[in-house]
């Protein structure tokens, strides 16, 4: 067997559909999981400094902080070896199966396997439609305040006008209605809208959804198994084709 066709043989056991949905969830979790981390500890900051004085005020915020830091680390971890297991049995199912038992046949082991990745991606994609839901619940936040900011610098002349404008971390939660101050407005809003920290952080909640959403759509590709079938059944009835040709050209057959 030459170069070539060891070459034709190791393309057609690729799983191409299993093998991108799995370079696009490993994406996808490592983009949400460290922006998701690194934009928690960054508004618990910014709660701390500008909207809260008393650190009862926003204890309880601190917490659910650090909680979802801890659930970050176990969808990293889960994520990392659900991506393993799906691409080995993509291998499994595209290479092993057909060298050992034919292109058309099929294990019943094999099909209860695949059946079951099948059901728990499904759940899997179903589930994290909740968490790309709310992971969009930040970037609205983040996206009110900085529509509030231009609206500021757009006011200056009028200060009057300007102090009326405010966001109020009370209204979405954050902190509890007798937290002091609870919001900023005017000059105040505009000064923090132009920090480092604001700036770094809504752009993490912004690439932590846009994580989200490659997550969702690598889960989603995992349904398209078939794929790999008719690409790699094509590639191996091209190497039968032309091995079988080579063949009657030497006069075997």
């Amino acid at each position: 067997m030459g170069c070539y066709d060891c070459c034709m043989r190791c393309l057609g056991g690729v799983p191409y559909c299993s093998l991108v949905a799995t370079l696009l969830l490993f994406s996808g979790i490592a983009l949400f999981c460290g922006c998701g981390h690194q934009a928690l500890t960054e508004t618990e900051r910014l709660i701390e400094t500008y909207f809260a004085r008393n650190l009862q005020d926003y204890i309880t915020l601190a917490y659910i902080i650090q909680y979802f830091q801890y659930v970050i680390y176990g969808l990293a971890s889960f994520f990392f070896l659900y991506c393993i297991m799906l691409l080995a049995e993509g291998f499994y199912t595209t290479s092993a199966t057909r060298h050992t038992f034919g292109e058309f046949r099929s294990t019943a082991c094999g099909r209860c396997l695949s059946s079951s990745f099948i059901v728990v991606t499904y759940i899997l994609a179903v589930l994290w439609l909740l968490v790309f839901a709310f992971a969009a619940l930040p970037v609205y936040f983040f996206y009110n305040m900085d529509a509030t900011c231009r609206t500021v610098d757009d006011l200056t002349e009028t200060p009057a006008s300007i102090n009326q404008l405010c966001v109020d971390a009370r209204q979405y939660g954050l902190l509890p209605w007798n937290a002091v101050p609870g919001k900023a407005c005017g000059m105040t809003l505009s000064t923090i809208c132009k920090t480092r920290e604001y700036r770094m952080t809504y752009d993490l909640y912004v690439a932590a959804f846009a994580g989200a959403g490659v997550t969702l759509l690598a889960l989603r590709n995992y349904f398209h198994e078939p794929g790999d079938e008719r690409v790699t059944s094509g590639l191996l009835r091209s190497y039968r084709i032309k091995n079988a040709g080579a063949l009657l050209f030497h006069g075997v057959l």
